[in-house]
């Protein structure tokens, strides 16, 4: 049984990438805690789990009930359930603080993600999370990250570099970000940058801040970051974001190993990712 940490902000995680993944982990007998800036419960991106105000008419006081575009963005059934469930864990309900965490109390680390620029940045951007991550690599510790989590795997630095300098590792790609960015402008246009946690200024190219385009530059090199090929014979379920994997379907999933550090896009991937984790702490 290993001893895995799962960190999360305050605010606006994914419940998807969070809530599967502890799941799984504790159905192969793992010990799974979890930690926050305050020591206070976490409290997932709601509109990741209503679907409410992601379509037009999202800010209609009744209208919203009723959401159509919300439907196919927010989380899944089997998601949400498994989020309920995590809920009433009394480990989610009474997390440890970040500060109050030490590397010699975990066996391994899972960074979730989220997008929500609100919650999302000052988990991002903490030190105290940066310096665990780094001592996790440094003691070669089990690490896995999905989507934004990756970005702060990314921004945790030893000797001057990344952690990931020098491994292979995917993240959410831009393709998705983009498309994901675009139908939020149209359809929640009264918060265009909802998908987007951090954005370009005017004089920089499109993606520059994207998760895909940082990550790739804290790497030793841009083939290490991993992405489909449009020449993959599963691209289509795989690469078009339609498709989200399952307890019984790992074939939309895109999942990357390097070592002990494991790396997925967004929730579609979440099944396949935290099964892959749960064997290399196996092997562990």
């Amino acid at each position: 049984m290993a001893r895995v940490l799962i960190p999360l902000p305050s605010l606006d995680f994914d419940p998807t990438e969070a809530a599967v993944s502890h799941q799984i982990l504790q159905a192969a007998g793992h010990d799974v805690r979890f930690a926050t800036p305050d020591g206070a419960p976490a409290q997932a991106d709601e509109l990741m789990l209503s679907g409410e105000e992601l379509d037009p008419w999202g800010r209609h006081p009744t209208l919203r009930r009723f959401p159509l575009l919300g439907l196919a963005l927010r989380a899944d059934g089997a998601a949400r359930r498994a989020y309920r469930r995590m809920e009433q864990d009394p480990w989610f309900r009474a997390p440890v603080r970040w500060d109050q965490l030490r590397i010699e109390d975990l066996d391994a680390l899972l960074i979730p993600g989220g997008h929500r620029a609100r919650g999302m940045r000052p988990f991002l951007e903490s030190p105290l999370l940066q310096g665990l991550i780094a001592d996790a690599f440094g003691q070669r510790l089990p690490v896995a990250a999905v989507c934004h989590g990756v970005l702060l795997v990314a921004r945790s630095r030893r000797g001057g570099r990344s952690v990931l300098h020098g491994l292979r590792t995917t993240a959410l790609p831009w393709s998705f970000e983009h498309t994901a960015w675009r139908l939020a402008r149209a359809a929640r246009f009264w918060d265009p940058g909802y998908y987007r946690t951090y954005e370009e200024a005017p004089e920089e190219p499109a993606g520059y801040w994207s998760v895909q385009a940082e990550v790739t530059r804290s790497l030793a090199s841009e083939e290490d970051f991993q992405d489909l090929s449009p020449l993959d014979p599963g691209y289509f379920r795989k690469g078009s974001g339609l498709f989200r994997d399952s307890v019984r379907d790992d074939r939309p999933a895109f999942v990357v190993q390097d070592g002990v550090y494991v790396s997925a896009r967004w929730p579609g991937d979440v099944h396949t990712f935290a099964h892959r984790f749960a064997s290399v702490l196996r092997g562990c």
